[in-house]
């Protein structure tokens, strides 16, 4: 019987605070700027006619601009900085989406990153951190970062903007961000393991990496069972907790 060991592979993020300062990260692209009004080298301009009278359609060589057709005139158009144009979007939607939802390949020219103090790009979703600390990250909109925390023992995947187990995080070092490493050869395709700092919290090893669960309320880890059990039953963990625990009932009876 499969024990509490495997629970769902991903959830919802959840806020923790709001503006966290993280360092700049540099972007370079072929795009320039003059007065304030997106231009493009000339190898990058768009097309100068429209397949239809009204559409919007992709430039040729940069992601994050589009040409729309307005009674068969074609203007250059840029999304906002972080978000790309997403061709698959209708007329009378919002063309401009993240870069995990599109496909820029052979247009991978971006404008230049216009970072703030918060943010590498004034939108989007990016990891805070390095590869041993990969549970936080930071929601950019309009230059402003909301900081974000993934729930206990998953890391921030960018290439999904999903929490997700860390060992399937290539960015995430699962070890070192858990502080656990599989014993070599325990013999069975996952098996549970105690965690000597939290005895309401273990771990389980699949095909070798450790993931971190945690038992529901009320419950802590047993080494005997590798499963989660009623704490009372378990005199260390309830101490552990500060859960006190009722003395059992004599059946002694007096004559």
């Amino acid at each position: 019987m499969m024990s509490h060991a495997l629970l769902q592979l991903m959830t919802h993020p959840s806020l923790v605070k709001e503006k966290q300062k993280h360092r700049k990260i540099v972007f370079s692209s072929t795009a320039q700027f003059q007065n304030n009004r997106f231009t493009q080298p000339e190898q990058y301009r768009g097309t100068s006619s429209c397949p239809e009278r009204n559409g919007k359609y992709p430039n040729p060589s940069q992601c994050d601009a589009y040409i729309e057709c307005i009674d068969g005139v074609p203007k250059e158009r840029l999304c906002p900085d972080g978000l790309v144009f997403n061709p698959q979007t209708s007329y009378l939607t919002y063309p401009c989406s993240y870069p995990v939802e599109v496909s820029c390949e052979g247009r991978s020219n971006l404008q230049p990153p216009q970072s703030t103090d918060e943010c590498p790009r004034s939108y989007g979703y990016f990891r805070l951190g390095d590869s041993k600390n990969c549970g936080h990250f930071v929601n950019c909109v309009a230059g402003r970062g909301f900081t974000f925390e993934c729930p206990l023992g998953l890391a921030f995947n960018e290439q999904t903007l999903h929490c997700d187990w860390p060992d399937q995080v290539a960015s995430c070092d699962a070890e070192a961000y858990l502080g656990f490493t599989c014993p070599a050869n325990y013999g069975e395709e996952y098996k549970s393991f105690s965690n000597q700092y939290d005895c309401t919290k273990y771990y389980v090893c699949i095909n070798g990496r450790p993931r971190l669960q945690a038992c529901p309320s009320g419950t802590g880890f047993s080494e005997e069972y590798l499963d989660c059990v009623d704490i009372e039953t378990l005199p260390q963990c309830a101490a552990q907790q500060n859960i006190p625990v009722q003395p059992a009932k004599s059946s002694f009876r007096q004559g």
